[in-house]
């Protein structure tokens, strides 16, 4: 008797906990850069998740979201200290954001420890993809290595021999570095990682490209670096005489004030503003409409971090008390990308096509991208033989 009473009390607890759940609201917490130089970044990166609760109506399943936005500073401390937060006190569903690797790095053990999903919108380590993965992290980017993968065979295309790299010096800089070399089948003849944040002149670095003399220049440097990079090069006399080619360096953000000097810059990317599928036309039209500028990928790469949390709470029509049912549902990415083709790997980072992007002026004169055709289809990261996780 004592037995069945037991198992009764145990089965309406679980409902009760299955009705709250499914009561919502959906919680969503989101760490990103907002103070600083590069809040550009974060402020982009939050107006593509927000276009995407706007797309839904503000609800997922039919239960209202909630979302805690916390300013990482730029900082993994803070970053971490932010996460620990969301899991401990405001108990959040799901946490997104994380632009920057070593951020993300620092974060990574509160959000698995607490059993909350983390979804990384940018942020895409090598140890998280191989050694470190984990059933409590997705990715709606890519990994590090796998854009300069793409960017590496777009040099041996146009025939590059010789190479200089340049990078930040942190996790994510050290990432695609490794990935650019990992294609590319000519010779590295220089290879600089600069101070990272701070670093913002270039001046050495340039000297040093002049001397070696090589066929082209590579480089990652994201948000305000970015631009300063590029302007440098420009008054340098580099640019026209000696051919420079990027990853997240020239952007939606960092094209406003680089201006014509971007003009036919080439880089790649897994998702550019002109790719032809019905859902990525809406969101360009209407992320115009609403912000008055292009997105950049950080905001499509967002967009689709809601469109996944979405997926998940609709499946499981709001109740999310079980957590292997959210990762079972989160694994089937059920929703439409504005990239096109999107699925996962067992390690949870995305398998999907890589473009060569040329920058372009529109018919109003606004600088921002052309899509040149296909570099790498269905690309998986180089580190999911090294992810014991198994579906």
């Amino acid at each position: 008797m004592k037995k069945k009473l037991f198992a009764a009390a145990l089965a309406m607890s679980t409902s009760i906990v299955a009705a709250q759940a499914a009561d919502g609201p959906v919680k969503i917490g989101f760490v990103n850069t907002f103070s600083g130089p590069n809040a550009a970044l974060g402020n982009d990166e939050r107006d593509g998740f927000e276009l995407a609760l706007d797309h839904l109506g503000r609800k997922m399943g039919g239960l209202p979201v909630e979302v805690i936005y916390e300013d990482d500073q730029m900082k993994p401390d803070v970053g971490k200290q932010a996460t620990e937060r969301l899991v401990l006190s405001r108990k959040v569903d799901f946490i997104t954001g994380f632009n920057w690797s070593n951020v993300l790095l620092a974060s990574l053990k509160p959000a698995v420890d607490g059993k909350t999903f983390l979804i990384s919108g940018n942020a895409g380590p090598s140890q998280i993809a191989g050694e470190q993965c984990s059933p409590y992290f997705f990715s709606t980017s890519w990994q590090n290595d796998q854009t300069p993968m793409a960017l590496g065979e777009t040099l041996n295309n146009r025939g590059v021999k010789r190479l200089f790299i340049l990078a930040p010096n942190y996790a994510a800089g050290k990432d695609m570095a490794a990935g650019v070399k990992k294609t590319f089948k000519g010779e590295v003849v220089g290879e600089e990682y600069t101070g990272w944040p701070a670093q913002l002149d270039f001046s050495a670095e340039l000297t040093k490209i002049r001397s070696v003399k090589p066929d082209a220049v590579w480089v990652f440097y994201p948000g305000q670096a970015g631009a300063q990079f590029m302007q440098q090069y420009a008054q340098a006399g580099l640019k026209g005489t000696l051919p420079i080619y990027s990853v997240f360096t020239v952007d939606a953000l960092t094209l406003p004030q680089i201006k014509e000097q971007a003009l036919g810059h080439l880089s790649t990317q897994q998702w550019v503003q002109d790719l032809d599928n019905e859902v990525n036309k809406r969101f360009v039209s209407d992320f115009r409409k609403k912000y008055g500028r292009y997105p950049s990928y950080y905001s499509a790469q967002h967009y689709d971090a809601g469109m996944l949390i979405n997926s998940a709470v609709v499946a499981l029509k709001g109740d999310l008390s079980n957590k292997d049912a959210v990762r079972d549902a989160l694994r089937k990415a059920d929703f439409k990308s504005v990239r096109g083709s999107f699925r996962y790997n067992h390690n949870h980072f995305p398998i999907q096509n890589f473009y060569l992007q040329e920058v372009v002026k529109d018919e109003a004169g606004e600088f921002t991208m052309k899509s040149l055709g296909l570099v790498l289809k269905d690309s998986a990261d180089p580190y999911a033989e090294k992810c014991a996780m198994k579906w």
